[in-house]
């Protein structure tokens, strides 16, 4: 079991300051970096800073927009993220940028993953699991759509129910997924997930730390028995407020 915990770039100093509350938790294998068109910080400087920070301890995953690539040349950042030692990246669509600041090419996901792969063919490349934008059909056939382009598996939008990460995990059998678990600790947060994600809350949820806790437990029961891998993404949470007790 593999497990993976999300930071969020916004900054170097509060990049800094959150690989140190990492440092604190005994069992994290990798960081996850976004990339977040508000901060000037771009994910792979990020990933650059987490290896120089963090030395051997951890790899570093840092999210490529498929929107921001031009496939008509090499992808710039490749040369500063081998010598790095960042050999994993995970490929997503991406949300529009806010202003025309941060240009777009349009590029998309299928055709970014066949890039990195063509280019760095031993690297490990990952995509996204949304359980939430379609039905199981459809998203299982776009997910198939991405193993054919070279993704070699899949990290997932948050899951708040045990029951679902089953179902899923029968429908891509054998297939690696990272399977995610968030933080929403306050009923305006859940009303974002349920308006703007359409996530599935199960009976007896709870936006508290205290539910949370008790889920990541769960989460890594049900990991451990199936051999399969997680990742925390802490929101309006401390990582060690969160997961200290649980990553002991």
């Amino acid at each position: 079991m593999r497990l993976v915990v999300e930071l969020v770039p916004r900054d170097l100093p509060a990049l800094e300051a959150q690989v140190t509350e990492v440092a604190t938790l005994s069992h994290v294998d990798a960081v996850n970096v976004p990339d977040l068109t508000r901060f000037e910080l771009r994910a792979w400087q990020a990933a650059v800073a987490v290896r120089r920070l963090g030395a051997e301890r951890w790899a570093a995953i840092p999210h490529v927009r498929a929107m921001d690539v031009d496939l008509r040349r090499p992808w710039a950042p490749l040369a500063a993220l081998d010598a790095a030692g960042v050999t994993e990246v995970l490929v997503v669509t991406g949300d529009p940028p806010a202003d025309m600041r941060h240009p777009v090419t349009g590029a998309g996901v299928l055709d970014v993953i066949r890039m990195i792969k063509r280019e760095r063919p031993e690297w490990r490349v990952y995509a996204a699991l949304d359980p939430y934008r379609a039905g199981f059909a459809q998203e299982r056939e776009y997910l198939q759509r991405k193993l054919d382009a070279g993704a070699d598996g899949f990290f997932t939008q948050p899951f708040f129910d045990v029951r679902l990460m089953a179902v899923w995990r029968e429908l891509l059998a054998g297939v690696p997924v990272y399977w995610g678990v968030t933080s929403v600790t306050s009923e305006r947060s859940q009303r974002y997930w349920l308006t703007r994600n359409r996530a599935v809350f199960p009976a007896g949820f709870e936006p508290t730390l205290a539910w949370h806790r008790r889920f990541a437990g769960e989460v890594l029961d049900f990991a451990a028995h199936h051999d399969t891998d997680v990742y925390f993404m802490p929101i309006r949470v401390g990582i060690r407020a969160w997961l200290g007790d649980v990553l002991r």
